[in-house]
C-alpha cells in the first residue's frame, strides 16, 4: 500500500508539473497511460494496464500526428519506445514556418529555432511552407533576411529530399527592403533553387521588380535542364509574385521555356500573352520531339485580376481555343478584384476560355459608376457549358435578381453558386425552384442577402418561412441563406 502511494503521488506530481508547463488535457492523459507503461516495464505495479504499450507503431504514428511540432519534443523523451516511434520519417515530412522578423529575450530567434529543426528532421522533410510576415522596418527586413537565407543553406546542406516548397508573403517592393537585403534574399532563393528537385513550388506576393522575378524563374528554368533529370515542376503558383508598377508579359513568356510539365499553374493577369499561350500548348519541346513526348498536360490555369493591374495586352481567343485542344481536361479559373471597368472584363473574359470557376469581388460607393449587369448577361454566359463554380461579392444596390436567375438557368454545368449582394428575399425561393425543377447538379447554394434596413427582424422572418417550406430538400444539396444588413463606410 505504501509503494502504490508513492508511485500515485509521483504521478500526481507529474501531472501537475506538465500542466504548468502549459501542455493541454489531452497531452497529459497521453502522459498518465504512458507513465503506466514505463511503470510496467520497470517491474512496478499498475492498478490500470498500459493502453499504449500494446498499440503498434503505425497506430502512435497517427496519434502523435496530432500533436503540435513542440510537444512531439517533449513526448519523445517520455521512453526509448515513444523515441523510436516519434523519430519515424511520417511524423517529419511537413512542416510550416512562421517568420516576423521579431526578435525576443524570453525565446530562441525564429531563424535559428528553424535551422535546428532542418538540422535534426530536415533528412524527412518533403513538404515546406514559410509564411512571412511583411516587414514594416529596415532592422526587421534584415532579420527576416537572414533567417530565410539560413534555412535554405540548411536545407541544401542536409540535403532534404524536398518535393513541395513554399515561400509566401515577402511583398519585395516595401520600402524598408533595402537594395542589399533584397539582393541576398534574391540571390539565396535561386541558389536553393537551382539546386533543388523540386515539384511543386510557390511564391506567391513575393512582388518582385521585374529583374528579380524574372532570375528567380529563370532558376526555376534551370532545375528542368538536363543536369537535373528528377526535378519536373508540376506545380508552380506566383500569385503577386511581381510588382504591378509594370507590366510584366512581355519577358515573362521566355522564362517558361523548360517549364514543359506543369499540370498548375497559378500567375496574375499582367504576365499573360499570346507568347506564353503558345509555350504552355507546345511545352516549348523541339519540334522533332513533339511526336515522341505526350502533348501538354497543363490542368488549373488560375489567374488573378486585380485593380492595380495594367491590362493593355491584347490576347488572342484562337490561342486560347488551340491551348483549350491541346489540353482537353484543362480548367480556367479567374480571380477578379475590384476591377468594375466593364471594357477591361470584356478584353479578359474571352469566349474561347474554358472557364469553369470565376471569383469576382467589386466593392462599390454611391458615386460608383459601374453596373454588373453586362457582367451576367452578356460576358458569363459565354461560358454556360463550362462554368461550374460562381461566386459574386457585389456591393452596389442595383436590382440584379433577374439576371442573377436567367444567368443560373442557362448555365448548364453548374455546381456551386455564391453570391453575396443586394438580393430580393423572393430570389431564394426562385432559385430554390430552379434548382429542384431544373438544375439538379447545382448541389450548393450560400447567398448573403445585404439591406441597407437596421431593423431586418421582418427579412428574416419572411426568409425562414421561405427555407421552412423547404424542408425535404435532396441530401446533397447544400443551402445557406442569411440576411446581412451592409453598413457602408
Amino acid at each position: 500500500m505504501e509503494g502504490e502511494r508513492e508511485e500515485q503521488g509521483e504521478i500526481t506530481q507529474r501531472e501537475d508539473s506538465s500542466r504548468e508547463k502549459g501542455f493541454g488535457k489531452d497531452f497529459v492523459e497521453v502522459m498518465e497511460s504512458t507513465w503506466d507503461f514505463t511503470a510496467a516495464v520497470r517491474g512496478r505495479r499498475s492498478k490500470m494496464p498500459s493502453r499504449w504499450g500494446s498499440l503498434p507503431d503505425l497506430c502512435l504514428e497517427h496519434v502523435f500526428g496530432f500533436l503540435p511540432y513542440c510537444n512531439r519534443r517533449n513526448a519523445a523523451l517520455v521512453c526509448h519506445h515513444w523515441y523510436r516511434v516519434m523519430h519515424s520519417p511520417s511524423l517529419w515530412r511537413f512542416r510550416v514556418f512562421q517568420f516576423s522578423g521579431r526578435m525576443s529575450i524570453y525565446r530562441r530567434s525564429e531563424g535559428l529555432s528553424a535551422v535546428a529543426y532542418v538540422r535534426s528532421m530536415g533528412i524527412y522533410l518533403k513538404r515546406l511552407q514559410v509564411l512571412v510576415y511583411p516587414p514594416h522596418r529596415n532592422f526587421r527586413a534584415q532579420k527576416l533576411e537572414q533567417a530565410i537565407n539560413d534555412l535554405l543553406t540548411e536545407l541544401l546542406r542536409v540535403r532534404a529530399p524536398l518535393q513541395s516548397f513554399s515561400l509566401v508573403g515577402l511583398e519585395l517592393d516595401r520600402c524598408c527592403w533595402s537594395v542589399e537585403p533584397k539582393d541576398r534574399i534574391v540571390s539565396g532563393l535561386c541558389h536553393f533553387l537551382r539546386r533543388s528537385t523540386l515539384t511543386s513550388v510557390c511564391l506567391n506576393d513575393m512582388r518582385n521588380h521585374l529583374h528579380d522575378g524574372l532570375e528567380v524563374l529563370s532558376a526555376l528554368s534551370h532545375s528542368q535542364c538536363q543536369d537535373h533529370p528528377r526535378a519536373n515542376i508540376s506545380s508552380l503558383q506566383l500569385k503577386g509574385f511581381f510588382s504591378s508598377i509594370r507590366p510584366a508579359y512581355p519577358s515573362v513568356s521566355d522564362a517558361f521555356f523548360h517549364l514543359h510539365s506543369l499540370t498548375n499553374l497559378s500567375l496574375n493577369y499582367t504576365c499573360l500573352s499570346n507568347d506564353l499561350l503558345t509555350v504552355l500548348q507546345h511545352g516549348h519541346q523541339p519540334l522533332q520531339q513533339y511526336s515522341s513526348r505526350k502533348k501538354n498536360t497543363l490542368q488549373t490555369f488560375s489567374l488573378y485580376c486585380t485593380l492595380n493591374d495594367l491590362y493593355q495586352q491584347l490576347v488572342s481567343g484562337d490561342l486560347w481555343a488551340s491551348l483549350a485542344s491541346s489540353c482537353s481536361n484543362l480548367k480556367v479559373k479567374f480571380t477578379v478584384d475590384q476591377v468594375i471597368n466593364n471594357n477591361h472584363l470584356a478584353r479578359i473574359l474571352l469566349p474561347e476560355i474554358p472557364l469553369t470557376e470565376y471569383t469576382m469581388t467589386a466593392f462599390c460607393t454611391p458615386d460608383t459608376d459601374w453596373s454588373a449587369k453586362p457582367l451576367l448577361n452578356d460576358m458569363l454566359p459565354q461560358y454556360r457549358y463550362s462554368l461550374q463554380y460562381l461566386f459574386l461579392d457585389l456591393t452596389n444596390d442595383e436590382p440584379l435578381d433577374v439576371e442573377l436567375l436567367q444567368l443560373v438557368r442557362v448555365c448548364e454545368c453548374l455546381e456551386q453558386l455564391t453570391v453575396w449582394a443586394f438580393l430580393e428575399i423572393k430570389t431564394v425561393e426562385r432559385l430554390l425552384n430552379i434548382r429542384m425543377t431544373e438544375r439538379n447538379s447545382l448541389n450548393t447554394i450560400r447567398m448573403k442577402i445585404y439591406t441597407l434596413d437596421d431593423d431586418i427582424k421582418e427579412q428574416e422572418d419572411q426568409l425562414e418561412k421561405i427555407l421552412s417550406c423547404y424542408e425535404l430538400l435532396p441530401p446533397e444539396l447544400e443551402m445557406f441563406a442569411i440576411v446581412y444588413p451592409f453598413i457602408d463606410s
